[in-house]
Formats: C-alpha cells, sequence, structure tokens
C-alpha cells in the first residue's frame, strides 16, 4: 500500500477523486438548474422563490468550487467541461421549468440524486481514513437533509 503526501493510501485516493469528479458534475448540473428555475419561475410565488433560488445557487457555487479544490488537493483534475458533466451527472436536467412546483420538485429529486452520491462517498472516504473529504460530505448531507425536508413542507409533503 503506497501512501501519498497527505498520508492516505494512493489508491484509495485516486478512487475518491473519480467519485469526487462524479459529485462535481452532478452538482454543475444542480447548480445550472437552479439558475434556470432562478431566471424563468412565474407566479404568486415569484418573489419567494426567486430569492430562495439565488441562495440556493450561490451555496451550490460555492461547493462546485469545494468540490473541485478537494480533487485537486487529492492529486487529480476536475471535470471542467459542460460535455464531462453531460455524460456523468446523473441529476435531472430542468430544462423550461417555470412552474413553481415543478421547480421545487426539481430541486428536491436533485438533492437526492447528490445525497446518494455523497453518502457513498463518505463511507469510502471513512474507509480511506480521508477525514477532510469524509467531513466535506457530512457538512454537505447535513444541509441538504434540511432543504429537502424544507422543501417537501413548502410543497405540503413530509420527508419520509
Amino acid at each position: 500500500m503506497g501512501l501519498n503526501i497527505l498520508g492516505l493510501d494512493s489508491e484509495k485516493t485516486k478512487d475518491l477523486a473519480s467519485d469526487l469528479n462524479s459529485l462535481l458534475a452532478n452538482f454543475q448540473t444542480y447548480y445550472q438548474n437552479l439558475r434556470g428555475i432562478h431566471w424563468n419561475i412565474k407566479g404568486k410565488q415569484f418573489f419567494e422563490l426567486h430569492v430562495k433560488f439565488e441562495e440556493l445557487y450561490t451555496d451550490a457555487n460555492v461547493k462546485v468550487d469545494e468540490i473541485a479544490e478537494r480533487v485537486l488537493t487529492l492529486g487529480e483534475t476536475p471535470l471542467h467541461t459542460f460535455v464531462d458533466y453531460s455524460e456523468v451527472a446523473k441529476v435531472p436536467v430542468g430544462k423550461n421549468v417555470s412552474g413553481d412546483e415543478k421547480a421545487v420538485e426539481l430541486i428536491v429529486n436533485s438533492l437526492s440524486v447528490l445525497l446518494k452520491i455523497e453518502r457513498d462517498i463518505l463511507d469510502k472516504s471513512g474507509n480511506a481514513g480521508d477525514e477532510g473529504t469524509n467531513s466535506m460530505m457530512s457538512d454537505f448531507i447535513t444541509e441538504q437533509e434540511k432543504t429537502i425536508w424544507m422543501m417537501k413542507a413548502w410543497l405540503g409533503e413530509t420527508t419520509v
């Protein structure tokens, strides 16, 4: 087992960086969805949702940067083209979404996909002793679970 400069198993680190690149591609799609619904939202909830969607895309933009920098910290190159993102991402693409409920459902569905990827990375980073990645995933998961709860409450649904 070869250790890298961070004291982590080189092979496990390479695998984690690949998983983080997948997360990055999915976050970029989520970010673009948020921009689209921010721009295109219509209806009586416009003012409330327009501001909320801006808050969410600003947060997603920060997370995109954090994920890419983590990939670099682990010694790999982050994905950085839309071609790469579209080939890898599993987050649903929201094209021409302007209705309030459809927009919020898109967020919930997107976050659900992100959470599955993050939980997988959380498990793998724990097994690799990669506290940096593990901590990042834990923080993301906590925030996104709360966002799902809030969005589901807005829809008049429960999270279970």
